[in-house]
């Protein structure tokens, strides 16, 4: 069938590929969960310590995050290149083809396996070469003396511990090229756990460890994190289908070519990923020039937004995976079916997600704060907050969807003009000149936020059209 073609389909059509696509989704959507989690036990038993530990460790973070969220992006595109020549192998394997071009596509894969741990690499040096030299010059950021005095142990420990956590994200990243998201999630439940027991362990000083503070919190993070990619080497050891692409890594395997090709695409999701971080980053800033009311308002309401995005993240992962593999096999159709599935799930999980936040907003900020000035705003914005989850989710799963076909350079160019080019001016304009506050902000996330959501699925259904016609390039 023609990929422009446009057909109806019910439900018993779709319901394998909801099904599928949700096995895989859900222990992503657990290891986001598990992250958060960490992050705010982190937050909690800090600011148990004292004030100015906790200022610390906001104030490290909001360095340390600006600069992994990039790297981390930069490592998405080996799934893609995973899974396409994953589903390719599981097509040969179920045509009983010869084993000489199953081997040739098991070579390819412990090809990008060496080369993404290469690219990986270098992705370490280069969040090394931005974040190190700030450890010298945190009092030039504005900070008070003892916030500076905690924060900068913390820091140190912090940037020394992006290394492994690349490894782990290389490490998960790869993992799901091959179909596989729930070691991920065992790994990251199991370390962020061991991650709250250090924190106990050396930040109040328990069962003979001296009380760091703020440092424990770093050296809880560096031993987890540590953890983290040594236990997925163990588990690749540990199943043959796995261990095969560590055995079977020899240095003529390495060429600057795969490499290039792995930055050309790695390098426009990081920064389409940093461009997001950017606009939710700049935004506090923003807010945080209204009042502090408006500004606590808005992580209310942010925090909200948050968790129903792990949940358009999971599907989104999930996405990329299926569409990688089904391109493989050269199956347009479930590739169109499998997108549409997420599209359909996303949209039911952001009615959920948006029906508590509107439907909830007179209660839920009562579980943030009692403050008779923050609770109107933050009820205000909980229900622009609850539309802005069909634009948040559908822009993610359609980055989703081109990733899975690795179409990244024009998807890039769309989330730099909608997230800095226009929801930072925009917003800037509705807070301030026209008067509408924190409103204003949020008014601009759901308009610019529209802009990739449209405009990467018309993207996505003009390239199924441009695949139908060049499908065979993909299979050499």
């Amino acid at each position: 069938m023609h990929a422009g073609s446009v057909v109806s389909y019910s439900f018993r059509t779709y319901y394998p590929y909801y099904r599928r696509n949700l096995k895989l989704a859900f222990p992503v959507m657990l290891t986001q969960f598990g992250a958060a989690l960490v992050g705010l036990a982190d937050s909690i038993m800090v600011g148990h310590y004292s004030t100015a530990d906790l200022a610390a460790v906001s104030f490290s973070n909001a360095l340390f995050f600006t600069v992994m969220v990039f790297s981390m992006g930069a490592l998405m595109g080996i799934t893609p290149l995973v899974g396409n020549v994953h589903g390719r192998l599981e097509q040969l394997l179920a045509d009983g083809t010869t084993d000489s071009e199953i081997a040739h596509k098991h070579e390819q894969i412990t090809s990008y396996f060496i080369n993404g741990l290469v690219f990986t690499v270098l992705m370490c040096i280069f969040s090394l070469l931005i974040l190190a030299p700030c450890i010298g010059c945190l009092d030039a950021f504005g900070q008070e003396p003892a916030v500076v005095r905690c924060a900068r142990p913390y820091y140190i420990l912090i940037v020394l511990s992006i290394v492994p956590f690349l490894l782990f994200t290389f490490s998960k990243q790869f993992l799901e090229g091959l179909g596989n998201t729930t070691v991920a999630m065992l790994i990251t439940i199991g370390c962020n756990l061991l991650n709250i027991f250090l924190n106990w362990l050396f930040i109040f000083g328990h069962w003979g460890f001296p009380a760091l503070g703020a440092e424990g919190a770093g050296w809880a993070s560096l031993i987890a994190r540590c953890l983290m990619p040594v236990c997925f080497f163990v588990a690749m050891l540990c199943k043959a289908d796995w261990r095969r692409y560590l055995t079977s890594i020899r240095s003529y395997l390495i060429t600057r070519r795969q490499v290039q090709y792995l930055i050309t695409l790695g390098v426009p999701i990081g920064l389409q990923s940093f461009a997001e971080a950017f606009l939710f980053t700049a935004s506090f800033v923003i807010i945080g020039w209204i009042s502090k009311e408006s500004l606590a308002a808005h992580h209310i309401a942010n925090q909200m937004a948050d968790l129903t995005f792990m949940l358009a993240l999971g599907i989104g992962s999930a996405t990329t995976i299926r569409v990688s593999h089904q391109l493989g096999k050269g199956d347009l159709q479930a590739v169109r079916l499998a997108s549409h599935a997420s599209v359909h799930l996303c949209l039911l999980m952001n009615t959920i997600g948006a029906a508590i936040m509107i439907f909830g907003r007179n209660l839920i900020p009562y579980i943030f704060t009692d403050d008779p000035e923050v609770i109107p705003i933050a009820s205000t914005l909980l229900i622009i907050a609850g539309t802005f989850q069909y634009a948040d989710g559908l822009q993610c799963i359609g980055a989703a969807m081109l990733r899975g076909i690795q179409d990244v350079r024009v998807p890039m160019q769309i989330a730099l003009f909608a997230y800095i080019g226009v929801a930072l001016p925009l917003g800037l304009v509705l807070t301030f000149p026209l008067g509408l506050g924190a409103k204003g902000m949020w008014i601009s996330f759901v308009i610019a936020l529209a802009i990739p959501a449209v405009l990467f699925h018309i993207r996505f259904h003009r390239q199924l059209t441009r695949l139908h016609r060049q499908l065979p390039r993909f299979h050499r």
